[in-house]
């Protein structure tokens, strides 16, 4: 009798700690980005920028897997991976961006949280040094999701956000770009037609998930060579640009905007995963054709709360890097 009730202890303490394991057990966490999207190809590229260019992905997702892995948030994580993209001149956002028709700078960025689908974005500023964090801000900080022009960079300020001179974004790559743009007053050869629909592409974006299941999605980005008239794209749109929910996938966008926005990209990549349960993968291949059957192209990079990555894209390449919970590393630039 004794030896049974020492048995039937041993047996319950046993099962709840069975139990509590599997409470504790922890989600596959992961990392994934992008840094625009368009015709990259091995060919146009010499040995040391593609080499730089892996060198940045590198060193961006290895910081939000570093905070991630220590137990960070997504939240964090997605900001100080693009602060490391917003702070290269080789992307197209912060320190990198491309420069209006008047030679100046207009900067968009989101944030989503998928836990609570909160969100923020701000459009059109030119002194807010990563635009991702003022995004970010604007969803923890005032009853708005969307800020822009002189009143976000006010708002920024309130927040004790880095403000730099507009020159600080201004480099001579992206001032060449922009002369060679305006230089041409017809576009006859494929070169020159080329180079013109290639001058809307840019962008970079983060999807993490994190030990408790967050997931968050941000995209940063300084928009189309030679834009007029304050054109803003899909990456500061919720939705289009940008998305993230716990109950389907993150999703950040890069490419023609102008379709991006009209097909409500991100949102309808999240929607098919979440109500017809279809695989992210085939969920980008689906939304993306539609983008291409509009007459757009671009690429997306989607993480869903299993840890499936997907980065899809219908150009000649896309910057693109994924790490695991494992820290494996996968970095990619063209097509093949």
């Amino acid at each position: 009798m004794r030896y049974i009730i020492i048995l039937s202890l041993l047996t319950f303490f046993g099962c709840g700690n069975n139990t509590e394991n599997e409470s504790k057990k922890e989600v596959p966490f992961g990392i994934v980005i992008h840094g625009g999207a368009g015709t990259i190809l091995k060919k146009n590229m010499t040995p040391e920028m593609e080499e730089a260019y892996r060198t940045k992905l590198t060193e961006a997702i290895q910081v939000g897997h570093s905070i991630l892995k220590n137990g960070g948030t997504s939240a964090e994580a997605v900001e100080k991976t693009i602060h490391v993209m917003e702070n290269s001149p080789l992307f197209n956002a912060g320190k990198g961006a491309v420069l209006t028709a008047e030679a100046t700078v207009a900067l968009d960025a989101s944030f989503m949280d998928g836990a609570t689908q909160n969100a923020g974005a701000i459009a059109g500023v030119q002194h807010i040094k990563n635009p991702i964090s003022a995004a970010i801000a604007v969803m923890n900080h005032s009853p708005h999701v969307m800020l822009s022009g002189k009143g976000a960079e006010q708002f920024a300020v309130t927040q004790g956000l880095d403000t730099v001179p507009m020159q600080y974004f201004i480099t001579e790559r992206r001032r060449k770009a922009l002369e060679k743009l305006q230089s041409k007053t017809a576009f006859h050869s494929p070169e020159e037609q080329s180079f013109l629909k290639n001058s809307r592409y840019g962008t970079v974006g983060c999807v993490a998930l994190d030990k408790n299941g967050n997931i968050a999605a941000g995209t940063s980005t300084g928009g189309m060579t030679n834009k007029k008239w304050g054109r803003i794209g899909d990456a500061p749109i919720i939705g289009a640009g940008t998305y993230a929910n716990n109950n389907s996938c993150g999703v950040s966008a890069t490419g023609w905007g102008e379709f991006f926005i009209r097909s409500v990209v991100a949102y309808d990549i999240a929607a098919q995963v979440e109500y017809k349960k279809t695989p992210i993968k085939e969920a980008a291949k689906n939304t993306l054709d539609k983008v291409a059957a509009l007459g757009g192209d671009g690429g997306v990079i989607v993480l869903d709360k299993n840890g499936n990555v997907a980065m899809e894209f219908n150009t000649a390449g896309m910057y693109r890097a994924h790490m695991n919970k494992q820290g494996e590393l996968d970095v990619k630039i063209y097509k093949n």
